[in-house]
């Protein structure tokens, strides 16, 4: 039976079937146990459940990859590869293995379909059907080679002479070996393919250019000393306590990466070195800070990069890759000189804080033909003006263009598929909406294609004549559309459950989205939500979203619905409520992003002491009654406003809290505060735990036990700080069966009921 509270169903996961005719996608407009996969055709728009063997499938197809010209494609299905023939409507297979085939994909002028097969690659010839080995890596070291006769000193060649005349076993091998290269060299047959050893090392991106003549790859010596945290699982079936393997902290050991490329008809692999790279040992300007300064600026190390591509020209006459170091200061977009392995520059973007930004670092091994409008003009994103843009380059004569420009990012591209234009997703029309756009390859005026205001997600058709549409607003649920790909084109409503019944019984408040001034001039966009009538006390409670890098004073439905629909019952009580995205937050450029470089809890904090101030300035907040509270980097904040701005939160709710960054991961740490033992700096300033001294108000600390993401142990080793400064007026409620983001309603519920608990008792005075 439905339960009454049931908050609806939004559809997630379209996808278009192969031939275009039919749109995929996961729903529950019934509420049963789970989602289950539906469709509509071109001549139905009337969402249907799949049957048994639609669903069998869809679901195993896997990577639908287009030649050239989209009259055919190649996928994987259940580990064997499949071609097919839109012309014919024909069907072949390729493989039928009880191994793994994978990443199928069309060179030569689509002559030829290449995939992977364990750690090789092969080529299966359209036409002929012949298939060919292209690689052949093998794990460990080169066998030694049987030295020639000629190389032998006297006693060696005497060994051999005697061995030969004494065993007619190694006489008549011998005879066999060299008969057969005798008729090979004289029938000029091919020689053998080139056997690669790479030892111990890890292989990875395998890249095959587009005329099979250049492949690319991978070598990692993974690291052998980084320790990973354990997480001790306290309830269990067995009854045991059961250990989970957890993941390493910022500055662990990391393993050493090459990239190689093997020359095919010169039977040659080089190794793509970057100890040359323009830039390569540049020190970062944190340095300055540490007595090890100028020892490092007379003997700077080369620093260690990784290569993303390559990304070949149809013809393989142009490679280009992006190399980024790892300390994420730099960028380097490099010509490839399929002949030599060397790079030369075209492109360098140095950021003192960290590289990055909307599709900045992301790479689709798939189509790389995507990346090139024709054989000389390469496409990418930079944020070289603030703001991630599009830009073309001619790698010929090295000429840059920026396509588009302005307070505002780019935050999806796809080059259309006869790369006339770029199918462009932007938040130009305003910092919290997602809008679709066409842009012409050349440069020009972007024309809107989407209308609705909120975020569009949009996936286009193979013929990319229609746009399935997933699009939600600030008090709506995703719901799915489906509209033509043209301006001023309607879009058509294909699901309408993403509210039940019950759920429209609430007027669900439309949050308004303002702007108010930090203390440093910076605009600062938020939510509020206001009260019909505010409690007499007149409170308010901040509140701070995760994970840093994201937006939530937006036009559309939030990730954080449960949190949304907690500022209603706030708001119900007499709370003002306020949301900010503060500095750090997605959605505002390269200088908002990195705004808590090397200090967290400096400008992200002071943001929200400045959203409390615009609630008292304007909004008649009492100033003694302002709470704050967030999970993960919410959290943190909110620990930050406790033990370092006393006074201004009477009361905070600190979830999943990161209490000290040298103990979280390192790909999203060592970006904003380097590592530790290079900044500790940073480190004491940015954790909560060295601040814990500070604590005024009152503090209540919620923390899943089995945490994987923000481990248990932060919160355990800040509760004994406490214990130990002999604080008051602090709790910590633990959930021994829940991971970083809860999943049971009890949890959840368990949770709020604290929360609000907190803020009834505390900021009604």
């Amino acid at each position: 039976m439905r339960d009454p509270k049931w908050i609806g169903s939004s559809p997630s996961a379209p996808s278009w079937s192969r031939d275009g005719k039919t749109l995929f996608f996961s729903w529950n407009p019934d509420a049963l146990i789970s989602d289950s996969l539906y469709y509509i055709t071109s001549e139905n728009h009337q969402p249907k459940k799949t049957t048994y063997q639609m669903r069998k499938i869809v679901l195993t197809d896997n990577g639908v990859v287009y030649n050239l010209d989209n009259t055919a494609y190649t996928y994987t299905k259940n580990g064997d590869i499949f071609y097919a023939d839109i012309k014919t409507n024909k069907e072949h297979r390729i493989t039928q293995t009880s191994e793994q085939e994978t990443n199928p994909s069309f060179i030569l002028q689509d002559s030829k379909i290449v995939y992977r097969r364990n750690s090789n690659v092969f080529a299966w010839d359209i036409a002929t059907g012949l298939t060919t080995q292209l690689t052949d890596f093998q794990k460990g070291n080169q066998p030694p080679k049987e030295p020639k006769k000629d190389s032998l000193n006297r006693q060696e060649k005497w060994l051999v002479n005697d061995q030969l005349q004494n065993f007619e076993v190694l006489q008549y091998r011998k005879m066999k070996r060299d008969s057969s290269a005798a008729a090979t060299k004289a029938f000029g047959e091919e020689k053998e393919l080139k056997t690669i050893y790479y030892g111990d090392k890890n292989l990875s991106n395998v890249v095959v250019g587009n005329t099979g003549k250049f492949i690319t790859y991978r070598l990692t010596k993974p690291a052998t000393d980084a320790k990973n945290a354990i997480i001790p699982n306290y309830v269990t079936e067995s009854g045991f306590t059961q250990d989970i393997n957890g993941r390493t902290k910022v500055g662990a050991p990391e393993g050493v990466s090459e990239t190689y490329l093997f020359v095919a008809a010169l039977d040659t692999v080089f190794q793509i070195k970057t100890d040359s790279i323009p830039g390569i040992k540049d020190l970062p300007d944190y340095a300055n800070d540490y007595p090890t300064y100028d020892s490092l600026k007379r003997k700077p190390a080369v620093r260690q990069v990784r290569i993303v591509g390559p990304f070949w020209n149809e013809g393989d006459t142009y490679g280009m890759v992006e190399v980024y170091s790892n300390d994420n200061k730099d960028r380097w977009i490099m010509l490839l000189n399929g002949s030599s392995g060397k790079l030369s520059l075209l492109d360098r973007q140095r950021d003192e804080a960290w590289i990055g930004g909307p599709g900045i670092g992301s790479f689709n091994g798939a189509n790389n033909d995507r990346k090139w409008i024709d054989s000389v003009t390469y496409w990418y994103q930079s944020e070289a003006t603030g703001y991630s843009h599009l830009y073309i380059i001619n790698v010929k004569s090295g000429i840059k263009k920026q396509l588009t420009e302005g307070n505002y990012e780019v935050q999806e591209v796809l080059l259309s598929k006869n790369k006339k234009e770029f199918y462009i997703t932007t938040n130009q029309a305003h910092p919290g909406e997602k809008q679709f756009y066409h842009l012409p390859a050349s440069g020009g005026k972007a024309e809107r294609i989407t209308a609705l205001t909120g975020a569009n997600q949009v996936i286009l058709s193979p013929d990319e004549k229609q746009l399935a549409i997933l699009f939600s607003y600030s008090n709506k649920p995703w719901e799915l559309y489906l509209q033509q790909n043209k301006a001023g084109a309607k879009p058509e409503q294909i699901t309408n459950k993403a509210q039940s019944a019950e759920f429209k019984t609430y007027a669900w408040r439309d949050p308004e989205i303002i702007t108010f001034i930090a203390n440093d001039g910076a605009v600062v966009h938020a939510r509020l939500f206001k009260p019909a009538i505010a409690a007499p006390s007149k409170p308010a409670v901040i509140f701070v979203h995760g994970a840093g890098y994201l937006q939530n004073a937006h036009k559309w439905w939030s990730s954080y619905f449960r949190e949304y629909m907690f500022h209603n019952l706030l708001a119900d009580k007499g709370y003002t409520v306020l949301d900010i995205d503060y500095r750090g937050s997605a959605g505002y450029g390269r200088d908002w992003r990195t705004g808590i470089y090397r200090f967290m809890g400096g400008k992200d904090l002071s943001d929200h002491v400045d959203g409390a101030k615009y609630l008292v300035d304007n909004l008649n907040i009492n100033p003694k009654n302002i709470g704050i509270y967030g999970g993960s980097y919410g959290g943190f904040i909110t620990l930050m406003a406790m033990f370092t701005k006393p006074g201004v939160f009477a009361s905070g709710a600190a979830l999943r809290s990161v209490t000290d960054w040298a103990h979280y991961n390192n790909g999203y740490t060592s970006n904003i505060l380097n590592e530790p033992y290079n900044d500790s700096i940073a480190y004491q300033r940015s954790s909560p735990i060295y601040h814990a001294a500070g604590l005024k108000g009152n503090l209540l600390m919620c923390h899943g036990m089995v945490d994987v993401n923000v481990h248990f142990q932060d919160i355990a080793r800040l509760t004994q700080r406490l214990i130990e400064l002999k604080k008051e007026n602090w709790e910590l409620a633990v959930y021994p069966m829940e991971d970083h983001g809860f999943v049971e309603p009890s949890s959840w519920t368990d949770e709020y009921k604290r929360i609000l608990k907190l803020f009834e008792q505390t900021l009604k005075q």
